[in-house]
């Protein structure tokens, strides 16, 4: 078999550029860390590890998700926190305003300073997040929700809507709560009822705020207290217009039962006086201590009067305790979501380790061997270098 000259050249070039190849791709692999550079490396392990990225992409998103909900959710607890010791204040400088050593100045002083509070209420329930969202908004979160009027009215401007963010494939987490639901719609009273004086009342009468000690007999009608006389009383369903217990002799402090409901009266009601007990209503916080304000901001100068600001304090203490039982609660289900995030976002991590370490035994590259490999195909290409001028060294014309 006759080899040309030229064919002897190409197959020494072919050679040399073959073994080149070699050598760039295993440097690549040196560079990158990667066994698989291109696809065509391995195609089942070059798909594997696309779908084992794809999985850690989203699990990435998936954490960074909870990270947000973290950062929301725990801003949000704090405001409440924060909420609650302006109610506690308020229910310390409500209950100083209660003592009847204080005068109409000192607790019209004392209204000023819950005048303060209530502000301070407001601004907390308009608190922005770090985007400048509208924690308290609902879905308007450019829209402030919370607005004072001069009259000390509270109005809402956002929706009920929760924000939801996802934290797994199957899972999310609420990150906000709606401000009519954290600061709008508190049962008024004890929860079940109030307990109010009828506004032309003569007597001293004080009627304690109460409780239902039985809730199957308690039916949510209105009831009253009627004095017949100083010293007798009847109890009216002025629901179904019956009466429910007649000419029951009045002891100062004694409790009066009846219909699942436990109250009593302290005092000296006069003839005529009654007290209603309603069913609870939906009022707001600030409602709550702006109906204090108004309170301590009227005058007394008589027993009757007197007697009327114990017990619209009374009313607006239990309503108030409502109001912080009610924030304690919203804040213990914050808590628990935050809680939730922290379990889901620790599975995410030890999730994360096993498919990077799945994608890692897939393409990442053995250095030693590939450093190993790297040596031969020096050796090889040096070769053939050298075989290549020896070939091409061979030709008549040299010696002619």
């Amino acid at each position: 078999m006759r080899i040309s000259t030229s064919e002897s050249y190409a197959l020494g070039i072919n050679l040399i550029l073959d073994k080149q190849s070699q050598l760039s791709h295993t440097q690549q692999q040196l560079s990158t860390g990667r066994r698989i550079v291109n696809p065509a490396d391995d195609p089942a392990g070059a798909a594997q590890a696309l779908d084992l990225q794809a999985a850690i992409d989203t699990n990435t998103q998936f954490s960074r998700n909870g990270d947000a909900a973290t950062a929301r959710l725990n801003l949000e607890q704090s405001v409440l926190g924060q909420a609650g010791n302006v109610l506690q204040r308020v229910r310390t400088l409500v209950l100083q305003a209660n003592n009847d050593s204080q005068t109409s100045e000192s607790r019209a002083s004392i209204a000023s300073e819950l005048s303060q509070s209530l502000k301070q209420l407001v601004s907390l329930g308009n608190t922005r997040d770090a985007s400048g969202d509208y924690i308290f908004a609902g879905s308007r979160t450019t829209t402030q929700p919370f607005s004072l009027t001069p009259g000390g009215a509270v109005a809402y401007a956002g929706d009920n809507a929760q924000r939801f963010v996802q934290i797994d494939a199957s899972r999310t987490v609420a990150t906000n709560d709606p401000g009519n639901a954290v600061f709008m719609k508190i049962p008024d009273g004890n929860g079940s009822f109030t307990t109010k004086p009828a506004p032309g009342n003569a007597g001293a009468g004080i009627i304690d705020p109460g409780s239902v000690t039985d809730t199957t007999a308690y039916t949510r009608d209105t009831y009253q207290i009627q004095f017949v006389s100083a010293n007798t009383y009847n109890v009216v369903d002025t629901t179904t217009g019956t009466t429910v217990l007649a000419n029951q002799g009045y002891q100062d402090g004694a409790g009066i039962a009846f219909a699942g409901i436990q109250t009593s009266i302290s005092g000296t009601p006069a003839a005529g006086d009654s007290f209603t007990i309603a069913p609870s209503q939906q009022q707001s916080l600030f409602q709550t201590v702006q109906n204090l304000i108004d309170t301590l901001n009227t005058p007394t100068g008589s027993a009757a009067s007197q007697a009327r600001l114990h017990n619209n304090i009374n009313q607006g203490l239990v309503s108030l305790d409502q109001g912080l039982g009610w924030v304690v609660n919203i804040q213990s289900s914050v808590g628990s979501r935050l809680d939730s995030v922290k379990a889901q976002q620790q599975l995410q991590q030890d999730w994360g380790v096993q498919l990077k370490s799945s994608q890692s035994s897939i393409q990442d590259l053995d250095y030693a061997k590939a450093i190993s490999r790297m040596n031969l195909q020096l050796v090889g290409l040096q070769a053939a270098q050298k075989t290549y001028l020896q070939v091409q060294g061979l030709s008549l014309f040299k010696y002619l």
